[in-house]
């Protein structure tokens, strides 16, 4: 089974104001009516929505498509993961068989936001309900995350577009030291991302990619990696089979078979 386990739908507003003026190409609506003949086209046969706002009714909305496209196969929600009844919330979720993990949008935060007391409950919660978590962030936010990581060592978590390395520069060093040192822990993997936003939109090349995939390969292992198009996002810099074929460029058939699918459907419980 081929996945893409990560990419997104949303109903375009003034209010997503990420969405600058260079990214006009994606300032429109995106339903799984659009998503689908790519995946088509592209030989994957379902996907992981994955949440874009912060708020519940996003879960809500992505359950509801969930529930009506045999495609999607599971659903990164948002929850309030500091709220006081965090377990009650987690307890209702479960009853949804879609929803398989959590996100928050933690680039948008301080690194500390994500080790305060509250977030750092929630956290704790999440495990109990068999849910896996979503790490969004920058390099910046690579030493909070470590020291998140290591004090849940039963919680799943996916850093989430190799954590966003600054490709466009070829910067390498520091994100490489801090990145390896989270792949220690083996309850950590990685999404194989998001890579052309992070590169020169417009003349980007397989060859800017590798030293990228080269680390997250050597650090995490092919059983530790998941592959994600991060659409639409992606189409600011390329299309959706350009972003499949950054992995089928790079990785064996063999790793293909694991990276596209086995350890999505393995992470996810897909």
């Amino acid at each position: 089974m081929r996945i893409d386990a990560h990419q997104h739908f949303w109903q375009y507003h003034a209010g997503m104001e990420w969405i600058s003026d260079e990214m006009s190409v994606i300032r429109r609506d995106f339903t799984p009516a659009d998503l689908l003949p790519l995946l088509q086209q592209s030989g994957i046969d379902g996907c992981v929505a994955v949440q874009a706002n912060q708020s519940e009714a996003e879960t809500d909305y992505l359950l509801d498509f969930a529930n009506r496209y045999d495609f999607i196969r599971g659903v990164v929600g948002w929850v309030n993961l500091r709220a006081a009844n965090i377990e009650e919330k987690l307890a209702g979720y479960r009853q949804h068989p879609h929803i398989k993990g959590f996100r928050h949008i933690l680039q948008g935060e301080a690194p500390e936001f994500m080790l305060e007391r509250s977030f750092v409950h929630g956290i704790g919660c999440l495990h109990k309900y068999a849910f896996t978590y979503d790490i969004l962030v920058y390099p910046r936010h690579l030493t909070a995350v470590k020291e998140l990581v290591a004090a849940f060592p039963q919680q799943a978590f996916v850093i989430d577009h190799l954590a966003k390395p600054e490709i466009r520069s070829g910067k390498t060093d520091e994100w490489a030291k801090q990145l390896r040192a989270i792949a220690a822990y083996p309850n950590v993997h990685c999404k194989v991302s998001g890579m052309v936003t992070e590169a020169d939109w417009h003349n980007w090349r397989q060859a800017d990619l590798v030293p990228y995939l080269d680390v997250v390969t050597e650090a995490f292992g092919t059983d530790r990696l998941i592959y994600g198009s991060d659409w639409p996002v992606c189409l600011v810099a390329a299309s959706y089979g350009q972003s499949v074929d950054i992995i089928r460029n790079y990785y064996s058939a063999a790793e293909q078979e694991k990276i596209l699918g086995a350890n999505a459907v393995q992470f996810y419980h897909l």
